[in-house]
């Protein structure tokens, strides 16, 4: 899969992905409702060839599901990795143990899994929602979202209506929603007409009894 789309100015060509530091360098917004994000501005260094290895070798689905009593196209490509899946670079397994080291959560809380979203121009989008997760076992989770590719914008609003705060994210960008967010606010990544290049998400998650 051949995809172009604007580097960023700060890798340094041919290095490999690197992880800055969390400590001291995540920026919390307190929101209603006992939700917060957290957000950490270019979190991974070189991240454009993590987005180009990702896009070559993940094995990438396009999924379908029913909606209004019809069977739609998803719009992007996704892909799963389980607990005990084996994560497609090194350097996502580094993240997802950096992120437990510095948020220690409980057990139960500890993020074990990696679905990613390939939004391939700005058609690809995700429509607002709450990760099920969250809604389904009606206490607080975390959500952990590292972007790379070309920057798209995250909308985050309260269920119900209310102001949007929007995060553009990409170029190894972390944005960690908790505390309620999952249940009181909705997210998503809404088609543009703009000229926008291709960007991958990689959500972080616990595993939570059904």
């Amino acid at each position: 899969m051949t995809l172009a789309f604007q580097q960023s100015l700060f890798d340094e060509v041919g290095a490999e992905p690197q992880l800055e530091r969390l400590d001291g360098a995540v920026r919390r917004i307190v929101l209603d409702h006992g939700a917060w994000v957290d957000l950490r501005p270019g979190w991974m260094l070189n991240s454009d060839l993590l987005f180009e290895r990702l896009a070559q070798h993940v094995p990438w689905k396009a999924d379908r599901r029913e909606m209004y009593e019809r069977v739609v196209d998803v719009p992007r490509l996704v892909s799963w990795f389980g607990p005990e899946a084996p994560l497609p670079d090194p350097v996502l397994s580094r993240a997802k143990s950096d992120l437990n080291r510095y948020y220690r959560p409980s057990s139960e809380q500890t993020f074990a899994t990696a679905g990613l979203c390939f939004y391939r121009t700005g058609d690809d989008s995700v429509a607002w929602h709450g990760d099920r997760v969250g809604r389904t076992i009606d206490r607080d989770t975390m959500v952990a979202i590292l972007s790379v590719g070309e920057p798209r914008t995250l909308s985050l609003r309260p269920v119900g209506g209310g102001e949007v705060q929007r995060f553009p994210l990409g170029h190894g960008d972390l944005i960690v929603m908790g505390g309620s967010c999952q249940r009181t606010h909705e997210h998503s990544i809404l088609k543009t007409k703009k000229s926008v290049g291709p960007r991958i998400s990689v959500q972080f998650r616990p595993v939570w009894p059904r």
